[in-house]
């Protein structure tokens, strides 16, 4: 079969923020760029972004980007690299001014400055009162941030492939990245894309559990496609469990309903997180928040008739405050519970949101490996950004309004390092190996011929309910060990998937079939070192690992302070340091203590 080429300076997977600002970042150089995306831009998961991003604005609170940098690394539990995290806090303020001229309507206070609300785990004074410090519009940030985004790209002339998935990096004989291999959906063929730099921004994974707030595009493509490239992938047993997700539906309800002054309670009416969390209350960190709802429910408080959900409850605040700031909020609850929030509370329940780990990267976006000794080698012509790239800001447990600043930063510093490299002469356009497309092609010719196979939908539903019940909320060593087992299994079983439908125009059962591959890499990580890693730590919280003065809150930073490595290629796990060291000498390092709200 003759595989078409199409050659570019860059190609960008993923057009949600980090996609879309990284792109800004190389057409506005003059790169020639090429986008791939599953879905139109606008469609991308950043859309479902609701409550807002991070900036130490001080507009409405006194703030700096040193309290904000704090905050990250306590919120990270301390796993999260403070050099990536300095530069991320340090550059907030900028990305986010830059937005606002891009045309980002912020909602604004009465002095017209950006209107700015609290969210859990952003203070001041390092910890003690909860500050006003993530950028809204309304509660549709997400939405408005990429159709400014967009906009400002077709301004630029970036070229989109919309409804193309791509499938497979294509690395050389020297492990250099030339390009990656794709499908559009239209047609059923494959072409190369051969470049000089590839970035990856394709989101999260969070669709290897049976509840989550992430779309159903959410598939993990780039870890997919990384780890079958032999690319490590780092710190993936830490998932975020959003606290309100609506019963039984698990669409998102946003933080920035408690930092509106939003209460939880649990059958009793009882506000209970003034027990877990006395100084923040319902404003703590989404883990520890998670974990207090998820105790309340399995000790006999919570609500409904299976007292198995607790009540976000903002009757108390005004109708007109509701319908300004949480428009969007009152619409789901009312689609997706039954219940008008101006009247009645909303049944909620912590729901999978968000994946710490990644693709490795440093804070300039480069795709960094273990290599000669160097635990952070860069591969040269591949970079990331956004959810599927580990830089490591987030560490264990990510702040809420801190992912959207990351599309931000790191999109933007990405596409500046591409553009260097490409200065400087450091990007040569590589030779394609002659084999370039063959592994891509083996996978979809098994999909043709495959007979009496497995169904897809069966192994991604057995997929999604192991992850859910061994590697949830909390976690038991019982569990997780046999959790191991399971998921290898599933995972034999993904090699086995059969399509009845082999059509090429619009073959949506192939598309699901190659994005089960990609969701079962992810899952393989994550129940593979989340078993491996016998310590409490962030959203990453065992039953048997005790509190002591020396393991605080579970925590054993004797033997776990480091980062975890999970190759595909034999499933096996390295490790290499947390960068305990800021940016800058004259910064001073946010050091270990034990973590409480």
């Amino acid at each position: 079969m003759t595989v078409a080429k199409r050659t570019f300076d860059a190609v960008i997977v993923g057009a949600g923020g980090a996609g879309l600002r990284a792109a800004l970042q190389l057409s506005e150089a003059g790169l020639k760029t090429a986008v791939l995306t599953k879905v139109f831009p606008t469609r991308s998961h950043t859309v479902a972004a609701q409550g807002g991003v991070a900036a130490s604005l001080g507009n409405s609170t006194e703030d700096n980007w040193h309290w904000h940098m704090y905050d990250t690394v306590k919120g990270s539990d301390w796993l999260g690299d403070q050099d990536a995290i300095e530069f991320m806090c340090r550059k907030a303020n900028e990305v986010v001014v830059e937005l606002e001229h891009y045309g980002m309507p912020f909602d604004r206070t009465d002095n017209g400055k950006i209107y700015q609300r609290p969210f859990g785990g952003h203070s001041q004074n390092y910890g003690q009162t909860p500050v006003s410090r993530s950028c809204a519009a309304a509660d549709r940030t997400g939405h408005a941030m990429l159709h400014a985004l967009y906009q400002r790209n077709v301004r630029a002339n970036t070229q989109f492939f919309v409804e193309w998935m791509a499938l497979d990096l294509v690395r050389d004989s020297e492990g250099n990245v030339v390009g990656v291999t794709a499908l559009e959906m239209e047609t059923g063929e494959v072409t190369i894309f051969h470049c000089r730099a590839t970035i990856f921004a394709t989101g999260g994974a969070g669709r290897i559990y049976h509840s989550s707030t992430n779309a159903f595009i959410n598939t993990g493509d780039g870890a997919g496609m990384a780890a079958r490239a032999g690319i490590p992938l780092e710190d993936m047993e830490f998932w975020q469990f959003h606290p309100t997700g609506v019963a039984g539906a698990g669409v998102l309800i946003t933080e920035g309903v408690r930092g509106e002054g939003g209460i939880l309670r649990n059958a009793s009416g009882e506000r209970f997180m003034e027990r877990y969390a006395p100084n923040l209350k319902d404003l703590a960190s989404r883990d520890v928040v998670s974990r207090a709802m998820t105790t309340e429910i399995n000790e006999g408080r919570g609500c409904g008739p299976d007292k198995d959900y607790v009540l976000l409850d903002i009757t108390h605040l005004a109708p007109e405050t509701i319908m300004k700031r949480l428009p969007g909020i009152r619409e789901i609850a009312i689609q997706f519970a039954g219940v008008d929030p101006i009247k009645e509370p909303i049944p909620v329940v912590p729901t999978c949101h968000y994946q710490m780990g990644g693709i490795p990267t440093n804070y300039k976006g480069q795709v960094v490996v273990p290599k000669n000794g160097d635990p952070n080698s860069a591969v040269s012509g591949f970079y990331a950004a956004g959810e599927c790239a580990c830089a490591s800001v987030h560490g264990a447990n990510r702040l809420g309004t801190n992912s959207l600043l990351d599309l931000l930063v790191f999109g933007k510093s990405a596409g500046e390092t591409v553009v260097e490299d490409f200065n400087s002469g450091a990007l040569p356009l590589r030779e394609l190996p002659a084999d370039a497309a063959d592994y891509s092609l083996s996978r979809m010719s098994r999909l043709e011929s495959q007979t009496n196979g497995e169904s897809v939908f069966d192994v991604g539903l057995e997929m999604r309910r192991t992850m859910q019940k061994h590697a949830g909320v909390f976690r038991f060593d019982d569990l997780l060990k046999e959790g191991v087992a399971k998921i290898n299994e599933v995972a034999e079983r993904a090699k086995r998937t059969e399509i009845k439908d082999k059509s090429k125009v619009w073959n949506t059962a192939r598309m699901e079939a190659l994005e089960l591959d990609n969701l079962i890499e992810v899952a393989k990580a994550t129940m593979v070192s989340a078993e491996a890693r016998k310590e409490s730590r962030g959203a990453h919280v065992r039953d048997d690992a005790p509190d002591t003065p020396e393991t605080p809150n579970g925590r054993n930073d004797k033997e776990w302070l480091k980062h975890t490595l999970w190759y595909s290629e034999g499933n096996r796990l390295d490790y290499k340091p947390v960068n305990l060291n800021p940016l800058n000498a004259d910064t001073k390092p946010i050091a270990l203590a034990k973590r409480t709200y």
